[in-house]
C-alpha cells in the first residue's frame, strides 16, 4: 500500500485462485482451478505495477472468486456460483444457509470493510477508484476481438472521458463496456464503494493473453497509468475553473 495522500485507489477483486484447505479442491480438476473461472490471471500483476507508478493504495482479494466473488453482493447468484461458463462447481451446489453466511462473513465482509476503511482514511485526497480485471480470449467457444475494456457502473463520467481521449500510445483494441457491462453485474464494487463516497470510478478489463509475461504486464500498465492520470487531470482542471 502506498503512503502519503493518494488521489487514486486501485482494487483487484479476483486477484487469487487460492482455495482454503477446508474446501479441498471444490470438486474441480487442476485445469479448472487454474483457469479464468477461478480468478483473473495477470490482473494483480498489472494492478501492482499501476500501484507503484501512481503511488496508489491497492486492495485485492485473497481467495478464488469461486469461493466468493468479491465483486458481487451476497444476494447475487454469482457471489458463490454453482456453475461458471460450462463448468459445474460441486462445492457450491448444495450449500446450507449457514455455509453461505460463513463465506460472506469470512471473505466478502473483510474485503468490503478493508476497502471502506481505506477510503475513509484517505477521504480528503481520494478522487478516483480503478478496479482491474482480466478476461479470457475465448468465451463459450467464441473468440473475443476486444483487447482492453473500459467499463462503468451508474457513473459513466470517467469511462466516457477515457474513451473520448484515448491514449495515443494505446496499441490495444479498446471498447466501452466490453466484454461485459453493468447489466452483467460487474459494477458492484464501483457502485457500492466509489459512488457513495463521491469518487470518480472506472473498471479496466484486459484480455488475459496480453498480460501473461512480465513484459506484457509492464506494457499494459505503461499504457493505462498515463492515460488514467491525464484523464483525472482533466477533471481536476475543470473543477478548478
Amino acid at each position: 500500500m502506498a503512503d502519503g495522500a493518494p488521489k487514486v485507489v486501485l482494487v483487484c477483486e479476483h486477484a487469487s485462485n487460492r482455495i482454503p484447505a477446508f474446501l479441498g479442491d471444490m470438486g474441480l480438476n487442476a485445469e479448472a482451478r487454474e483457469s479464468h473461472i477461478a480468478w483473473d490471471p495477470g490482473a494483480l500483476a498489472v494492478a501492482k505495477r499501476m500501484s507503484v507508478q501512481m503511488a496508489a493504495p491497492l486492495v485485492h482479494g485473497g481467495v478464488s472468486r469461486l469461493v466468493y466473488d468479491c465483486n458481487r453482493p451476497p444476494e447475487a447468484k454469482g457471489a458463490m456460483p454453482s456453475r461458471s461458463e460450462d463448468i459445474d462447481i460441486p462445492a457450491n451446489t448444495r450449500m446450507t444457509q449457514d455455509q453461505r453466511q460463513a463465506r460472506i462473513e469470512g471473505v466478502y465482509e473483510p474485503f468490503r470493510q478493508a476497502l471502506s476503511k481505506l477510503i475513509l482514511q484517505h477521504r480528503g485526497t481520494l478522487e478516483l477508484m480503478v478496479t482491474v480485471h482480466s478476461f479470457t480470449p475465448v468465451y463459450l467457444g467464441k473468440r473475443r476481438q476486444v483487447e482492453l475494456g473500459i467499463l462503468h457502473g451508474a457513473d459513466d463520467r470517467f469511462a466516457a472521458a477515457m474513451m473520448a481521449h484515448k491514449a495515443v500510445e494505446n496499441p490495444y483494441v479498446t471498447m466501452l463496456n466490453e466484454p461485459y457491462s453493468a447489466a452483467d453485474g460487474v459494477a458492484h464494487t464501483l457502485d457500492a464503494q466509489a459512488l457513495p463516497n463521491g469518487l470518480l470510478n472506472v473498471m479496466i478489463e484486459v484480455r488475459n493473453d496480453l498480460i501473461r509475461t512480465s513484459e506484457q504486464q509492464n506494457a499494459v500498465a505503461g499504457c493505462l497509468v498515463p492515460w488514467i492520470s491525464r484523464t483525472l487531470s482533466g477533471f481536476e482542471e475543470r473543477a478548478a475553473e
